[in-house]
């Protein structure tokens, strides 16, 4: 009996360094970052009304091709120089290609002078014309120490039937944020999204209604 008491303390103790050790590896471990998840605010242009007789055609709007970067939900931001960086805590809903494609989608339907409004590729129900494109730029970037959103799109307009483009042109715009945080920023982003449709829409039915003559 007296000689299994040695072997009962050495148990005793490893048991203690096991559970010691283990309460320190779970004080080590990184907590869960706690997301904030933010949607484009909603469009604030009102219809317009139509000046022309509404087109016998329909639009398809493909997602815009973007960077690795660029294609995702992180909120971005260049704070300095070159170096991109990403808001804390805080995300999109969707990556931003297919926040900016749906803000296009949803003017060119509050537009209504194409008779059908269609996302996606190639594939899909047979349309007119195909909108394609790049975005090169969605992000907020700071100029003299003040955050300005910025948002790049090179806009290709496709006519399906020779499958052929039509026309070209890049959209810029710049959209100063009324504060540093996160809720103002979205907002900006917001109200550069609309300004970005806003120049969009009417160039598209421009070449469109060109095309057709």
């Amino acid at each position: 009996m007296t000689a299994s008491l040695p072997r009962t303390k050495t148990i005793r103790r490893m048991a203690i360094l096991t559970a010691g050790l283990l309460v320190s590896a779970c004080s080590i471990l990184p907590k869960s970052e706690t997301l904030a998840v933010y949607q484009l605010p909603a469009a604030q242009q009102t219809r317009q009304a139509a000046t022309q007789d509404r087109l016998s055609a329909s639009l398809r709007i493909a997602t815009p091709h973007s960077s690795q970067v660029t294609d995702s939900t992180r909120i971005l931001v260049v704070p300095q120089g070159s170096r991109i960086s990403a808001y804390s805590g805080a995300r999109w809903t969707d990556p931003a290609p297919v926040l900016l494609r749906n803000r296009l989608a949803g003017a060119f339907r509050d537009d209504g002078q194409f008779n059908a409004i269609s996302l996606g590729g190639s594939g899909g129900l047979d349309t007119d014309f195909r909108l394609i494109g790049d975005l090169t730029a969605f992000q907020v970037v700071y100029e003299d120490g003040a955050p300005v959103v910025h948002i790049r799109y090179d806009a290709s307009l496709v006519q399906s039937k020779t499958n052929r483009s039509i026309a070209t042109r890049r959209f810029a715009v710049a959209q100063a944020v009324q504060g540093k945080e996160v809720p103002q920023v979205v907002d900006a982003f917001g109200a550069a999204a609309d300004r970005l449709a806003a120049e969009v829409v009417p160039w598209t039915l421009q070449q469109a209604r060109a095309a057709g003559r």
